[in-house]
């Protein structure tokens, strides 16, 4: 039998559920208010099979530019050959979930503005970059007394 190319070829353990999670999704995946601009992540939900975004783009991260009664409008970076295309899909919410990617650069923004503000209240310099973990400081390690250790004659004992 020839080898298939399907649509949904090669997503055995892509698509399958997880375990205990089988079944209709909850009312949070539909209640979600998705805007334009939105960073969300493609996670394709196989219980559903309506606007289900292609294999390709599983585990990708896209911005909204529409918005639509039941699915979004999605730009997605597609890799092909050597250069990556801007692609527009459709995709339905029960497919998404928002992208928690950014959550930490805008909290550290803020904390970087609110060192600056104190900052320059009080007239210090402060470098608001992030630092590599520096080389621990150095010490001296306390000499021990040295034990030499003999071996015993072996006894053959009947």
């Amino acid at each position: 039998m020839t080898h298939s190319y399907g649509y949904r070829s090669h997503t055995r353990h892509m698509f399958q559920r997880p375990f205990r999670k089988h079944g209709q999704i909850g009312m949070t995946a539909y209640l979600q208010v998705y805007r334009t601009g939105d960073l969300v992540d493609i996670k394709a939900n196989s219980t559903y099979h309506k606007g289900m975004p292609h294999k390709i783009y599983y585990g990708k991260t896209g911005r909204v530019y529409d918005v639509t009664p039941h699915a979004l409008g999605l730009i997605v970076n597609k890799r092909v050959g050597n250069k990556y295309l801007p692609k527009r899909i459709h995709v339905r919410v029960e497919h998404v979930k928002p992208s928690t990617s950014r959550c930490e650069f805008v909290e550290r923004v803020k904390q970087n503005d609110l060192k600056r503000n104190e900052a320059k209240k009080s007239g210090k310099f402060v470098c608001l970059k992030r630092q590599p973990t520096p080389p621990r400081t150095g010490h001296f390690v306390a000499k021990a007394d040295i034990q030499t250790v003999t071996p015993l004659k072996y006894e053959f004992v009947m």
